[in-house]
């Protein structure tokens, strides 16, 4: 299962499964906390409107840990990559959310991290240069 393991992919590893096990913090800590842990303010924690929002976006959130899981397993590097490179888009919108509900310190390290994730992505870093 793991005789392909190389250092280069401990990042996308830790990834998918932080991301995996954190899109489920609104089953386990409540779709309040979920909002706050994400960055944005009280006013939207608090909004119950917003509580199926966390849920469903985590649900996907999850989902995309749990298929970058599958294609390592699957050793199927490129497409892991390719899947990186995307969520680069995540990030940009996650800071661009954060930018409009003023919390601009959760924007920068948003999208920062979902930039940085992109780029190793779009470098091929967990498949490597051939």
């Amino acid at each position: 299962m793991f005789e392909h393991f190389v250092p280069r992919h401990i990042p996308p590893l830790l990834l998918a499964t932080t991301i995996t096990i954190g899109g489920f913090t609104p089953f386990f800590a409540g779709p309040t906390n979920a909002i706050k842990a994400f960055g944005l303010p009280d006013r939207i924690a608090n909004s119950k409107a917003a509580h199926p929002l966390i849920i469903t976006q985590s649900a996907r959130v999850s989902a995309t840990g749990m298929a970058l899981w599958a294609l390592y397993l699957g050793n199927h590097f490129e497409a892991m990559d390719i899947v990186l490179a995307s969520m680069a888009l995540m990030g940009l919108v996650d800071g661009y959310v954060c930018v409009q509900e003023g919390v601009p310190g959760k924007a920068v390290f948003r999208a920062s991290t979902g930039v940085l994730v992109g780029v190793w992505g779009f470098l091929g870093m967990t498949a490597g240069r051939r």
